[in-house]
């Protein structure tokens, strides 16, 4: 058995405290209250003075107090079980219970441990830093959870010394390793206060993370993929991935527009989260849906990927696996320029390039498509210049030709003209003979025809006065046919109307008489009705309803009354019944609870 324990000192009545404001917010979590008459925190009544000690003013702890009932032991007995009480009196309050839960982790904890966890959730409020603090196996299952606090007073010095040291702020997702003192508060309950982090446990698992990528990445053998890809020649269209609004982005596009204007490249840009949970994936989805979405087969010359700065753990969001195996697959090559100068990613180390800045980037770009205008410049002057000798040797080579052609021309010229002359005579005799034999041609060939066109037209007259007789008589048997044909049924659908005339009249016929039975019933039916309805009203008068055990009351001067607002104390009044009649006075308030006596 432990040894048994001095009785909790419980404050018999409030007790004042001397709490620093800065620490206000640490004695309310203890459970101390607020007095506004005094401007001043206390300890309630019945609550266990030890976690306030500290605060406590001199004397106070020997003059408010009392010993209470008889101490909260939490140690188990030998069976493993405390007794159960034989009455509820003598169980032990909630508060009670909890607050000797408080003072034992005070006393187990009188000074913080050095824990490592992750942080899930940041508050910052009134100068305090609130965080949730959380631990997972190796397999990502949440095995502990903690509510941790770090107070105003302490707050300042901390964060800006860790953020000195790792250039980041804290924020959710991050591994800290802080020093922290267990408290317990009976209202609250569990919290750790924090009052020192060490920035090297992060700056650690920052640089774990990343050095697991590249491994991962180097036993995959990608690790130089994108890197060992030709450097684009020159730049005419870039596929560009970027924050929505970003500083960073401005920069670029201040440029970038620039050089759309002057037609020398074309820039498509998306935008994306470059942190917080899945901000990679969104990233990489977004590039692979524009790459896949590209006009083949002419892909973009370049990928760029580009940020303003921020906190080291803002940009740590991009040290991603699978973002960087997308980079390394990608089969163009992948400009970066992510934060500052100083800032580095994964993402830097196995691009082709990386900038310090987007603005470099841009500026890498137009410094490229300067140098490649440079030497097509120089191109164009060389060959200017070659052409230029090229026409003058020409033009010399032309006239020297020329001089020879002009002569042998002449040469020429001479012989065709002797040629066309004994031609000319040639030719004059044979046309001559040839207009005869071709006129007396001409001549039989005209006769022929006009034989032949006189007979034709006289069988196209016959033929065409026998088709006229032809159509003729089909045209008036069909006339007839026509007439006989419209007669028939002109006949048949008067005979069709007459039938169906009459028997829409024997339909109406029928119809109507249906109707006057049916409304001869519901007269009868109506009739039947107010019948039965007028013997059950006449035999309702007021002998037959007083028979039934109603009672009707009448006043002094034989007025019914209707309401007990009507009856006046001392007025006698008659109840009629359906046997006779009683009188009775009105003693009591007509408003009141007592009923009214018979009178005797």
């Amino acid at each position: 058995m432990p040894p048994p324990r001095p009785p909790p000192k419980i404050a018999s009545d409030n007790v004042h405290l001397d709490v620093p404001y800065a620490r206000k917010d640490e004695a309310k979590v203890l459970g101390a209250r607020f007095d506004g008459a005094v401007k001043r925190w206390y300890v309630p009544k019945g609550l266990d003075l030890a976690p306030f000690t500290q605060w406590l003013p001199a004397g106070a702890l020997t003059s408010a107090v009392s010993t209470g009932p008889a101490p909260l032991d939490l140690a188990l007995g030998a069976a493993g079980a405390l007794p159960v009480p034989a009455s509820a009196s003598d169980a032990v309050s909630l508060s009670r219970l909890l607050a000797g839960v408080g003072t034992v982790v005070a006393r187990s904890f009188p000074a913080g441990v050095w824990t490592t966890a992750e942080i899930s959730q940041v508050t910052i409020r009134g100068g305090h830093v609130y965080l949730e603090l959380a631990e997972q196996d190796a397999g990502g299952t949440q095995i502990a959870k903690a509510r941790g606090m770090i107070w105003a007073n302490v707050a300042g010095t901390i964060l800006s010394t860790f953020e000195r040291a790792t250039g980041a702020v804290l924020a959710a997702g991050m591994k800290v390793l802080v020093r922290a003192r267990p408290a317990f508060a009976p209202r609250y309950g569990m919290s750790l206060e924090i009052d020192a982090i060490d920035p090297n446990y992060t700056l650690g698992d920052m640089e774990a993370r990343k050095r697991e990528i590249r491994e991962r990445l180097g036993r995959e053998g990608v690790f130089d993929a994108n890197r060992s890809l030709p450097a684009p020649w020159d730049y005419r269209a870039v596929l560009v991935v970027a924050p929505a609004g970003a500083a960073g982005l401005g920069d670029f596009t201040a440029e970038s527009l620039r050089l759309e204007r002057a037609g020398v490249c074309t820039f498509k840009v998306i935008a994306s989260r470059f942190q917080g949970a899945g901000a990679a994936a969104q990233i990489r989805q977004a590039l692979e849906a524009a790459l896949a979405g590209w006009l083949l087969p002419n892909p973009p010359d370049a990928v760029v990927i580009i940020r303003g700065g921020g906190p080291v753990n803002d940009l740590a969001w991009l040290n991603d696996y699978a973002l960087a195996r997308f980079v390394c697959d990608c089969p163009v090559p992948v400009l970066t320029g992510i934060g500052h100068q100083k800032d580095s990613t994964v993402l830097d180390e196995v691009a082709h390039r990386a900038f310090d800045t987007p603005s470099k980037v841009i500026l890498g770009i137009e410094d490229l498509i300067r140098t490649r205008a440079g030497e097509a410049r120089v191109f164009l002057e060389t060959v200017a210049v070659c052409t230029r000798r090229i026409v003058a040797r020409s033009r010399s080579d032309i006239a020297a030709d020329g001089k020879q052609v002009l002569s042998d021309a002449h040469i020429v010229l001479e012989r065709a003209r002797a040629g066309a002359d004994n031609a000319f005579i040639a030719v004059d005799r044979a046309s001559v003979q040839a207009i005869a034999q071709v006129t007396g041609a001409v001549r039989d060939a005209i006769e022929d025809v006009r034989t032949v066109a006189l007979g034709t037209t006289m069988r196209l007259r016959k033929g065409i006065s026998l088709l006229q007789e032809s159509v003729h008589g089909e045209a008036r048997a069909s006339l007839k046919q026509a007439a006989a044909l419209t007669e028939r049924e002109m006949q048949a659908t008067l005979t069709t109307a007459r039938l169906d005339a009459r028997r829409a009249r024997a339909d109406v016929a029928a119809r109507m008489g249906e109707l006057g039975g049916l409304a001869r019933r519901t007269v009868q039916q109506a009739g039947a009705g107010a019948e039965a309805l007028l013997r059950e009203v006449s035999g309702q008068g007021p002998e037959r309803t007083l028979k039934r055990g109603f009672a009707l009351v009448r006043g002094p001067k034989g007025k019914p009354l209707t309401r007990a607002s009507d009856g006046v104390a001392g007025d006698r009044i008659e109840i009629v019944l359906g046997d006779g009649s009683l009188h009775a006075r009105v003693e009591a308030d007509t408003k009141g609870a007592g009923p009214a006596k018979p009178v005797k």
